[in-house]
């Protein structure tokens, strides 16, 4: 088994004992992506609202799949972790928006997120 981190440059820092993906490689790849949220590239800012944190995040999301020569459609499973339940609906218009008619299998949690500021926050796992 080959393990691989990606942290792409033009997304935020990593965190201590952090990568933003681990890359799985032998007859299957497989990309675990850890849990992402809406930073700007300097790692401290994040835009206010859950719209803009989302469209950053599946920004990143693609950044990642795309070092992992993988693309959206790649995606097998994503958790999603909702600050509040109200920001269910722009969620899925956002998924929508990214996926198409692509159908990985998802899984939506409500919680209290580490940051307050943060709304949404993202785990992925892609094959290739």
């Amino acid at each position: 088994m080959n393990l691989q981190l990606h942290n792409p440059e033009n997304l935020f820092p990593p965190y201590r004992n952090y990568s933003h993906a681990v890359q799985v490689s032998g007859n299957t790849s497989f990309l675990f992506i850890s849990g992402l949220n809406g930073y700007l590239s300097n790692g401290t800012d994040m835009p206010e609202t859950f719209e803009e944190q989302a469209e950053l995040i599946w920004q990143h999301l693609g950044t990642i799949l795309n070092s992992a020569g993988m693309n959206y459609q790649h995606l097998v499973s994503l958790r999603f972790y909702l600050a509040d339940p109200s920001y269910d609906e722009a969620n899925v218009k956002t998924l929508m928006k990214y996926l198409g008619s692509h159908a990985p299998a998802r899984t939506v949690i409500c919680s209290q997120l580490l940051d307050k500021r943060w709304k949404l926050e993202i785990e992925a796992v892609a094959a290739k």
